[in-house]
């Protein structure tokens, strides 16, 4: 039997490669990531952290936890698998994007009477993306509005991109009952100058 902290450290029982990547909406993939129990791993982990705090210089705060922040090592080998299995995925569709590595991965928590929801933004990012790590709440769906799109009919460990900062102006939709949490995904814009 796998431990959290193998799972964690170790990136063990973590992949979930069962469906290939399809479109769900205008320029919004979906595709299978990780495994239920690496996500329920992963929010123990993050809540052991004790770091999910608002941040005020952010421009769209948000009760989060960098996995560098939970563990270097298992950020580092989410960066790795997802240069090498997720990115060739999004090439097909987006075929001049090129992988420079990932700016950041953040567990985010939603609650009631805490982080309840997050107003309309962009990312800062080349591409974004959302993994659903748990679904025992009500609300806070992802919500697409141009594109007519939430992210309520997800499974857990699922994955949905977009392209981050013109098109795709999101938000999460308040928290009702339960607490939620995902895994946002920035992977990194290309370095100004590179061909």
């Amino acid at each position: 039997m796998t431990t959290d902290l193998e799972r964690i450290l170790g990136y063990q029982d973590a992949v979930d490669s069962s469906s290939e990547i399809r479109k769900v909406a205008d320029e919004i993939y979906a595709a299978s990531c990780w495994s239920p129990e690496f996500c329920s791993a992963l929010i123990r982990a993050a809540e052991l952290t004790g770091a999910f705090e608002l941040n005020p210089h952010d421009p769209v705060p948000g009760h989060e936890v960098s996995l560098a922040v939970i563990s270097p090592k298992l950020f580092n080998a989410v960066e790795v698998d997802f240069g090498a299995r997720i990115w060739p995925q999004l090439q097909k569709q987006w075929p001049l994007i090129d992988y420079h590595g990932i700016q950041d991965v953040f567990v985010i928590k939603y609650e009631v009477g805490q982080q309840e929801e997050l107003r309309m933004h962009h990312d800062v990012a080349q591409v974004s993306a959302s993994i659903k790590l748990n679904d025992n709440y009500q609300g806070a769906e992802l919500q697409f509005p141009r594109q007519n799109f939430s992210n309520r009919e997800m499974k857990i460990g699922e994955m949905i991109a977009w392209p981050s900062m013109v098109t795709h102006p999101h938000l999460s939709a308040p928290i009702t009952g339960g607490i939620k949490y995902s895994a946002t995904v920035w992977f990194e814009l290309p370095i100004t100058g590179q061909q």
